[in-house]
């Protein structure tokens, strides 16, 4: 989903003649609400006070900052903060000399690729953009345990203050000012244009490098008189899992005969993200099935292989998400689409039927939830030995070049 009112550098709202809240809500993706001035935050009603003198006026806004203000089914399940000239503040118990950045920890969060898609990412183009030379806290709504653990090593690296989590939180905060809000440039996607300080993605892995990086890449194991193999990680899905390889055994051996060393990947929720970062950072080629565990090729080295498998109907994803990551760390990469007969649904559907014959028809005539359930929640697939080898072939060339290249 595309819009021209996310094709334009980031602006901060003109605020009225004497108000210090200042609120943008011309983005299809995200509002984004700033206060000029000193400001204390209530936690315990979500609220943020402007200090200062009074207007007759009072100036009351609303914000959910999560950015997927497009979807109302997520976005009803979104905290609302509150953004007040009045009445008078309540008194400050903890004085922070930094501004207050704050968004949202909920929604899709729990999913590694919307924990990326609509969280770090957004956050790091929204620090890029109004914090480039400043340190900020983060004041963060919805944030579990499991999701302050699971990401704290990346959190680090983004402030150096502790996090301010509403929930948890009793006592009030004052801050020099606050945004509040996430700036999103569409899915997986860091457009250099719209920030300020001329930020990439390539800026964002080294971000990631900081946050995970702790040991130094090691060689493939040693095989006595034979060149070393390029390392391949095979990012799989679970058995009780749909979008898998039915015949993953197969395509393991014929990934060992073309010539790498193979390495499964199954990762889970409780997987830590510096063990899967150590792995994909020291490999050469990275191959899985379209779906959230493909996040993991933001720890691929730049110029290292990238190949998405995408199954029937999910050409747009693919290309929407994952295409995107290859092409702004700049891998080496290879879309494997499936041919009907890969596809697990022509045993329930039928080759000709529509969803398989000619699923851009069904998308034109707009995909409900049921249909994009079929693609996405029914199917695996079963690859074609000698046509997925034609292309392993090549992704192992490029890799064994990246090798020797790099190491």
């Amino acid at each position: 989903m595309t819009s021209q009112k996310n094709s334009r550098p980031f602006q901060r709202a003109q605020p009225p003649t004497s108000s210090q809240i200042s609120c943008n809500r011309t983005y299809l993706r995200y509002d984004l609400c700033s206060i000029d001035g000193p400001t204390v935050l209530d936690p315990t009603t979500y609220t943020f006070f402007t200090v200062g003198p009074t207007s007759p006026t009072v100036q009351v806004e609303k914000i959910k900052p999560y950015p997927r203000k497009y979807e109302d089914y997520i976005m009803a399940q979104i905290k609302e903060l509150s953004i007040t000239s009045g009445p008078p503040s309540p008194s400050c118990t903890i004085q922070h000399d930094a501004p207050a950045l704050v968004f949202s920890a909920g929604g899709y969060s729990g999913n590694l690729f919307h924990a990326f898609n609509d969280g770090f990412i957004p956050l790091f183009i929204t620090a890029s953009s109004i914090y480039p030379d400043r340190d900020f806290i983060m004041v963060v709504s919805e944030a579990h345990d499991w999701w302050l653990g699971k990401y704290a090593d990346l959190l680090k690296v983004f402030s150096k203050h502790p996090i301010v989590t509403l929930e948890k939180d009793n006592a009030t905060h004052c801050f020099p000012s606050a945004t509040l809000g996430l700036i999103s440039h569409g899915f997986m996607t860091i457009n250099q244009t719209l920030i300020p300080t001329s930020k990439t993605f390539m800026h964002f892995r080294g971000l990631l490098d900081k946050a995970y990086c702790r040991n130094p890449i090691s060689s493939p194991p040693h095989r006595p008189k034979s060149e070393p193999r390029p390392r391949l990680i095979l990012t799989c899905r679970g058995k009780n899992v749909v979008r898998r390889i039915i015949n993953q055994d197969e395509i393991i051996q014929i990934m060992k005969e073309v010539g790498f060393d193979v390495i499964v990947f199954e990762p889970t929720s409780h997987t830590p993200l510096h063990e899967a970062y150590a792995m994909l950072n020291s490999s050469h080629a990275m191959v899985g099935v379209h779906g959230a565990a493909l996040t993991h090729a933001l720890f691929l080295r730049p110029g290292s292989v990238f190949m998405q498998v995408v199954p029937i109907g999910l050409d747009w994803a693919a290309d929407a998400f994952f295409a995107r990551v290859a092409k702004g760390l700049n891998l080496e990469y290879i879309d494997y689409k499936i041919g009907v007969e890969e596809s697990s649904l022509v045993e329930k559907y039928g080759k000709d039927n529509m969803l398989l014959k000619d699923p851009y028809a069904l998308r034109k005539k707009g995909w409900p939830t049921e249909i994009m359930d079929i693609y996405l929640k029914e199917q695996n697939v079963k690859l074609d030995l000698v046509r997925f080898r034609k292309s392993l072939e090549d992704a192992y060339l490029m890799a064994k070049k990246f090798m020797h290249r790099e190491g």
